[in-house]
């Protein structure tokens, strides 16, 4: 699981208004690619973010395996046909190439996620989206950020005993029913802990958010953002 992780890197030093501009420009840019080098380009770009974030790839794919496995099969479902010719390459292709977009972003998203904090991420949000709505979506990023890890360290915890008690034994229907029941009840007892450490900690909706300041370093990014967009903006117009 991709956590932030401390570092010196340009992108550690990036405002997260930055970053958080840049991913949406390079979201909306890597949708509208169409052709084989605009494609290219994308992947290049992910792999670089990936490198000024000093995130391995391998680390990536291996946070990313199942999001990763489910958007390589697309090509091959889309290519089965229930009659003859059983296999069509154009569905297939079309398939691809959406996977050729999504999987640029997710490099991106990994460099976002292992090089801001989280509450830095929060006070990016809450600073971009005025009012109740940016409270409301910054605790939820940070919540999240915060309890994913937590959720599947609780997953292979549950996973292991069930196995320590020869679980294997039974059949995949009553492993799920067994490993989904667990996994509720820990997830419920998570809030109850969660809600009585808000109230503990005295939970504010406006807290003293990190102070955040731009500088020299972003301007290359917001210029490379801006140009991202006008290009999508081309290409949807068909300019």
């Amino acid at each position: 699981m991709l956590t932030y992780t401390p570092g010196s890197t340009l992108a550690h030093r990036l405002d997260p208004r930055t970053k958080l501009a840049f991913q949406f420009a390079f979201a909306l840019v890597a949708f509208t690619a169409s052709t084989a080098p605009q494609l290219f380009g994308v992947l290049v770009v992910g792999l670089g973010s990936l490198r000024l974030a000093s995130v391995s790839i391998r680390a990536v794919l291996r946070a990313y395996r199942v999001v990763i496995l489910i958007l390589v099969l697309g090509p091959v479902v889309a290519a089965v046909t229930p009659g003859p010719p059983w296999l069509r390459l154009a569905p297939a292709l079309i398939s691809l190439r959406s996977v050729a977009r999504i999987i640029p972003i997710l490099f991106v998203s990994a460099a976002f996620i292992h090089s801001t904090p989280i509450r830095e991420t929060r006070a990016a949000i809450q600073r971009t989206i005025p009012g109740r709505p940016g409270q409301l979506l910054g605790v939820g990023v940070g919540l999240t950020f915060r309890y994913v890890p937590v959720l599947r360290a609780d997953l292979r915890t549950v996973r292991d005993a069930i196995r320590a008690r020869n679980g294997d034994t039974r059949s995949l229907w009553e492993r799920s029913q067994r490993l989904t029941v667990l996994l509720v009840d820990r997830a419920l007892r998570r809030s109850d802990q969660l809600a009585v450490a808000l109230q503990a900690h005295c939970f504010a909706w406006n807290p003293t958010l990190p102070r955040l300041q731009f500088s020299r370093l972003d301007i290359p990014v917001w210029l490379l953002s801006v140009g991202f967009v006008a290009v999508a903006v081309v290409d949807l117009l068909g300019l």
